[in-house]
């Protein structure tokens, strides 16, 4: 799930969940609750944001 995937790129990148919220433009809650599972359907904008900041497409971040 894109959950995880966030999470593993993240660390991966070795940024912290502030500093994925502030590239990607999102509040550091939603990030939190994306990663923990608790929004299990955010807006594709926030999801774009996301990718961007992590530096991959939205169809890499969201393909299984």
């Amino acid at each position: 799930m894109f959950t995880m995937k966030i999470r593993e790129l993240r660390k991966k990148k070795m940024i912290s969940q502030e500093a994925l919220a502030r590239l990607a433009n999102v509040a550091l809650n939603t990030i939190v609750k994306i990663e923990s599972g608790e929004s299990r359907h955010p807006r594709i904008q926030t999801m774009a944001g996301i990718a961007a900041a992590l530096g991959i497409s939205l169809d890499e971040l969201i393909k299984k």
